[in-house]
């Protein structure tokens, strides 16, 4: 029978706790929402969404074609100016979402002959373009900078390292430094998803990379999201001028892709203006992670040090992972449940948001309600 397989691999999800299903929330939810990527909660400010509704009513709902077509606006412009500006980077190109914006820095630059030397802790869009690309992919030690030294040391020829910035589980972050330091002694490009870095990290949250002091840098190619910090949709890759040209004209995720709906764009772009007059909003995100940290580490939950606005918290199976988040949910509390394979060390954990918004009560809140439904 046609796709009888499927029947196989859906029992197999069920007996080990892993089915994944949708729940469609309203937009009035009254759940404390700690499980969203809206890091500076500008999804919903009066400005951005301002910046959407203008953007639609000026160019339609949808780009209408491929941006090498007629996807390409003046205000699709705008925004690639104003964001490489932001983040300190000659150059950069929007991409319909962060996923197409990862697949195509990967599989662009790591043409026939290359090497990848991929963390082991990468999002599955990283790993991804390493599947798509046409060199040959090495996994190392995860945030290792001397393990991608010494795959390096092995290859002649173009290499690439690709990276998080930081890593969307535990919210750690990858020593930039360090990588940056490992692919110049072999002449190797470094490529790094900022996408839970840019508005959080940095000075006014430009970014993980700018905090490091490789914003600028010709060897170094950074991608972002607009989708978390912005509190938009899309994603953008960030570099050297010749970089982005070469992806113009090379990237198949943006040739034959879509552009990116004007509302999006206008929404993304009121949100970079706003941090550029707000930078207090990336300091607070961290604050709030940090605060989060402290309070559930000392009700006795193993959570992880943040160093951006990830706050993981470990849980025992992931049937009680799901089971732990769906009583937060009952309390009250919308919480992030991270199981395999989403997990690359097999741990299931509670994920939670560090948002700028959250009041010390509602941090508080948060805190009561994990502690109180633990398995």
């Amino acid at each position: 029978m046609a796709f009888g397989w499927i029947d196989e691999q859906a029992a197999a999800r069920r007996r080990a706790g892993l089915v994944r299903t949708l729940r469609p929330r309203p937009a009035d939810s009254p759940l404390l929402d700690l499980a969203s990527n809206d890091y500076l909660g500008l999804a919903r400010h009066p400005e951005v969404v301002a910046g959407a509704v203008a953007a639609a009513r000026t160019w339609g709902g949808g780009a209408t074609g491929s941006r090498l077509v007629t996807g390409t606006t003046e205000l699709h412009s705008e925004l690639e100016r104003e964001l490489a500006d932001f983040c300190g980077f000659e150059a950069a190109l929007v991409f319909s979402s962060g996923y197409a914006a990862n697949l195509a820095a990967v599989t662009a630059l790591a043409p026939h002959g290359s090497l990848i030397v991929s963390d082991a802790g990468n999002h599955a869009s990283l790993i991804d373009g390493c599947r798509l690309a046409r060199g040959t992919t090495q996994v190392v030690a995860h945030a290792d900078p001397d393990a991608v030294r010494k795959a390096l040391g092995t290859h002649e020829g173009p290499a690439l390292a690709v990276s998080d910035t930081v890593f969307s589980v535990d919210g750690d972050a990858a020593p930039l430094a360090g990588l940056a330091e490992a692919c110049r002694e072999h002449g190797a490009g470094l490529v790094v998803d900022d996408a839970h870095g840019v508005g959080v990290l940095g000075a006014g949250g430009r970014g993980a990379p700018h905090a490091a002091g490789l914003a600028g840098a010709d060897d170094v190619v950074v991608t972002v999201t607009l989708s978390k910090s912005l509190g938009s949709q899309g994603g953008a890759v960030l570099g050297p001028a010749r970089v982005v040209e070469h992806l113009v004209n090379a990237a198949r995720t943006f040739i034959f892709d879509t552009g990116l709906a004007p509302a999006a764009a206008g929404a993304a772009l009121a949100a970079l203006r706003l941090l550029g007059r707000e930078p207090e909003r990336a300091t607070r995100a961290r604050e709030v992670a940090t605060a989060l940290h402290a309070r559930l580490t000392a009700a006795g939950l193993e959570a992880v040090r943040p160093d951006a606005a990830v706050v993981s918290v470990r849980a025992p199976s992931p049937e009680e992972a799901v089971q732990w988040a769906a009583d937060c949910r009952a309390a009250g509390l919308l919480v992030g449940c991270f199981r395999p394979p989403s997990v690359p060390d097999g741990i299931s954990r509670l994920r939670l948001t560090a948002r700028a918004d959250l009041s010390e009560e509602q941090i508080e809140r948060a805190v009561r309600v994990i502690g109180g439904t633990r398995p």
